[in-house]
């Protein structure tokens, strides 16, 4: 089974997932809702909130006639610690790349 870290990026590779986490970052609504935007049947969006919700990036309110999808903002964090860390390696090999070439420009201009 997946790494909950690569489920969330298994979803937002997708853009119409990405579509409907950014009609969710505005607040909660339903799937009809969702899907009208899309040009998509309800039951296609349906399938996108349940990766969606299998990663944990969304939430679905108890079973009724009308369910509301919300975002679960919370689930991101691993995402951004996960993007984090790797900015900071490559800053961090990027200033050392940058130390190394004026080094070695210093020693070539020297006599």
């Amino acid at each position: 089974m997946q790494d909950l870290l690569s489920a969330k990026f298994a979803a937002l590779a997708d853009p119409t997932r990405r579509a409907i986490l950014g009609r969710l970052a505005l607040g909660e609504t339903t799937l009809s809702d969702l899907a009208r935007p899309l040009a998509m049947t309800t039951p296609g969006v349906a399938k996108h909130l349940k990766v969606l919700e299998h990663a944990g990036l969304i939430a679905r309110g108890e079973r009724s006639a009308i369910r509301p999808v919300r975002l679960q903002p919370e689930a991101f964090a691993d995402v951004q610690n996960w993007i984090d860390a790797c900015r900071r390696h490559w800053e961090g090999s990027f200033d050392r790349l940058a130390a190394h070439l004026a080094e070695t420009a210093e020693r070539a201009d020297a006599p």
